[in-house]
């Protein structure tokens, strides 16, 4: 894998940090030592201006405050009744079931038919994806219905009906799912970090009503209701107690405003006022002015609230995304500065002094190897090509995502010099001399540029000046991403297409699946695709030219009586693989999960458990890059392989390649393929032709919508074959078919000593 396709793995969250050699690397994000008039230097306030209160004060905080009974232990007796029989015990499948652990945040979205297509689309694009689960509710549904969003429409407009719906939805489908509920309407601007700190920090076994409090009309009692423009919180606890007297409540509380109905109703039947203050944590919001810029808004208020309303317009919420996310960004810098400074300054009571200290600071160690096979190599690179290439070659052009890398970097390693010497100096790249970078899975992207400048003075002068400055693109924040539960008992339905040219191979097939699948009992069918051309077809009755085969077939049935091996004959002159499959896919259940295979795999238990694992339905299909053994002739040529290099050859994939132009085997469920097929109906009106120029890896691409897990598979071996290209054929398919052929001869090396063999020959 491309280092630049592995860093896409990662979500860098810092920006690159830049040296310089000056006698050692120096960060620019680092803070030196400072002195002041403080007792404490390391006790800087990193929450300064911001939202929460310290650790320890939270920490007091809730220790001070009410329901501590919920983290007392409490032991519950197990006692067996003799007189009753034993029941099997069943175990829930996660363990977050078993012990009754929730989601923390659940939110809610008040929308309407006016504006679900443009300001609660806009909520969507900005907050939406931030929070674990987001539903938008309304009344009745739009006739178009945005893409991507979970609409639950109740039937009635009125804005009470509404509210009362939906807070009976949230506990009928949702109360013992999540602790939360965050209620607030599609004009609201919602932080939500910010708001996911908040419940982080509260105890969830606490009726709490929280938002902004208003006094109700009139003003006569003490009683406040959370105004819903500015968003509430609602604890699960008291959803579940108020559930009991929604239906009174909507009977007997006449009110115009939902939000004014449901304070009402929490206040008459559960004794609980809106709070804006609770164990010491503050619900903060902003009220937006009517011609308000968010761009000039630099007020504390502004900058530590949760929400902001009136937000007018689509616009408008994008521009407030924007500045929030400006000010969140803002805000890690300072943090990274003042614990720079901390970890720099506690340096000195550590036994390597300042030595001891790592740049950039905060960063891990590089990695140190401690064998020579463990060393990462560095790979050196100018502004025009790059000299580690995928297919071994000594030197290509650099484009694409590397290209991208390095004039990223080579932009940031000038701004971050005229950052730093400005207004003294200031440089202008000339070019880049020498450029190396390589891949530390500890730390990141490390680089190492040589770069030709001119340096200005204020009074005009300049001269060139040849710098070396060393960056890194840290790894911050490494995601874990979700995967829907697969198991590996799953049957795999192994479809094997054959021509009268590959009738050679079919018997060493035969063996390692009778050997690898049969043998071990494994959930693993194999259905024969018989293909005859039209010649074929006209004599199968007097000839048939897969007899042979179906003799094979019939001694294995013989041998295993309970196994059987079905055949499909098709007769086409272009045996092109979509419409082999279109007929294999009617034949079997929607939800059969499918091994494309070829006569030259190798099937094992191994490869089948990954097929298992990477082919989840609805959600991803999986084409393994095979590994394809040289041509022996070129590899060998007069000498035969010992039987030890042999066995080492198996263990580690010697004298061969992964073989990245072939796309023939995959693994995916029917009723994937299914609604791809249907999405590509429409073009092939068009053009009918469309079927033989496409395979099935080019179906899922362009046309399922699913994740195409393209991978090499080490456990998928193919002997050396020269394949049979047919002209017919796409150019394309064609094109590869030649490269995997020529290819797979052999390496350079084996290549280049054949030759000089040759040529030794012939001069003598």
């Amino acid at each position: 894998m491309r280092l630049s396709s592995f860093l896409a793995l990662f979500r860098p969250a810092l920006p690159l940090i830049l040296g310089l050699s000056l006698g050692c690397s120096l960060s620019l994000l680092m803070v030196s030592w400072t002195q002041g008039d403080t007792d404490d230097s390391c006790r800087d306030e990193l929450g300064n201006g911001r939202l929460f209160l310290g650790r320890g004060d939270a920490q007091r905080g809730s220790r001070d405050g009410a329901g501590d009974e919920d983290f007392q232990p409490r032991i519950v007796p197990y006692h067996k009744d003799p007189n009753k029989p034993h029941k099997k015990v069943l175990r829930t499948r996660y363990i977050h079931t078993e012990l009754g652990i929730r989601e923390r945040l659940l939110v809610g979205v008040l929308s309407s038919r006016a504006t679900l297509n443009t300001l609660a689309v806009a909520v969507n694009r900005t907050v939406a994806h931030h929070f674990h689960r987001t539903f938008f509710f309304t009344g009745l549904r739009s006739p178009k219905v945005p893409h991507g969003m979970t609409v639950i429409a109740h039937g009635d407009d009125r804005p009470v009906w509404l509210m009362y719906e939906t807070v009976r939805h949230l506990h009928q489908h949702y109360g013992s799912d999540y602790d939360w509920f965050f209620l607030a309407q599609d004009d609201t601007y919602m932080q939500a970090d910010r708001l996911s700190e908040l419940v982080g920090h509260l105890s969830a076994g606490q009726d709490l009503y929280m938002g902004r409090a208003e006094e109700f009309i009139g003003g006569e009692e003490k009683a406040r209701y959370c105004h819903g423009g500015y968003g509430y919180l609602l604890s699960r606890s008291l959803l579940a107690r108020l559930q009991p007297h929604l239906d009174t409540c909507r009977n007997d509380i006449l009110s115009v405003r939902p939000d004014e109905w449901l304070g009402r109703c929490i206040i008459d039947y559960l004794g609980l006022s809106c709070v804006e203050v609770h164990q010491e944590m503050t619900y903060r919001y902003f009220e937006l002015g009517k011609n308000a810029d968010p761009e000039r808004e630099d007020s504390m208020q502004f900058k530590n609230a949760f929400t902001v309303h009136p937000v007018s317009e689509p616009n408008l919420m994008y521009r407030l995304h924007k500045r929030f996310s400006q000010i969140e960004l803002e805000w890690t810098y300072q943090q990274i500065q003042q614990l720079q400074m901390q970890i720099s300054n506690l340096s000195d009571l550590t036994p390597e002094g300042k030595a001891g200290v790592t740049w950039p600071i905060g960063i891990n160690h590089p990695f140190k190897p401690k064998t020579r096979f463990e060393v990462i190599n560095w790979e050196y690179f100018t502004e025009e090509h790059i000299y580690s290439c995928v297919d071994s070659s000594p030197k290509c052009e650099i484009r694409g995502a590397d290209r991208a890398d390095v004039n990223a970097v080579l932009e940031i390693a000038v701004e971050r010099l005229n950052e730093r010497y400005q207004p003294q100096l200031r440089f202008r790249k000339r070019r880049l001399l020498n450029g190396y970078r390589r891949f530390d899975p500890t730390r990141g992207m490390e680089y190492m540029l040589d770069l030709a400048l001119e340096a200005y003075t204020q009074k005009g002068h300049s001269q060139v000046i040849i710098k070396r400055v060393n960056l890194l693109r840290p790894l911050s924040a490494v995601e874990i991403i979700p995967m829907p539960y697969v198991t590996e008992a799953t049957r795999v339905q192994v479809i094997l297409p054959v021509t009268a040219q590959d009738q050679d191979y079919v018997s060493n097939f035969l063996d390692m699946y009778v050997m690898n699948t049969l043998d071990t009992h494994d959930n693993v069918l194999l259905t024969f695709l018989f293909i005859y051309d039209p010649f074929d077809a006209q004599r199968v009755s007097q000839t048939d030219v897969f007899a042979g085969i179906k003799a094979m077939i019939g001694e294995v049935e013989k041998r295993y009586g309970d196994v059987k091996i079905p055949w499909i004959s098709v007769k086409t002159e272009v045996p092109s693989q979509v419409k082999l499959m279109d007929i294999i896919s009617k034949k079997h259940p929607v939800d059969t999960l499918f091994f494309l295979s070829s006569v030259w795999t190798e099937i094992n238990a191994d490869f089948l458990n990954r097929c298992r694992m990477n082919a989840i339905s609805n959600w991803q299909v999986f084409f393994p890059i095979h590994f394809q053994e040289y041509s022996p002739a070129v590899v060998y040529r007069d000498q035969q392989p010992s039987a030890a290099s042999s066995s080492f050859a198996s263990e580690s994939l010697r004298d061969g390649h992964f073989d990245r132009h072939v796309f023939d085997e995959a693994c995916f469920y029917n009723a994937d393929y299914m609604t791809a097929r249907t999405k590509m109906a429409a073009d092939i009106l068009d053009n009918e032709e469309l079927l033989e120029s496409m395979d099935v890896y080019d179906i899922f691409v362009r046309y399922s919508g699913l994740h195409v897990f393209r991978a090499v598979e080490p456990a998928l071996i193919q002997k050396y074959v020269r394949r049979a290209c047919n002209p017919r054929f796409s150019e394309d398919i064609y094109h590869r078919c030649v490269l995997s052929n020529l290819e797979g001869l052999g390496s350079r090396s084996h290549l280049a000593m054949a030759l000089f063999e040759q040529e030794q020959a012939n001069s003598t």
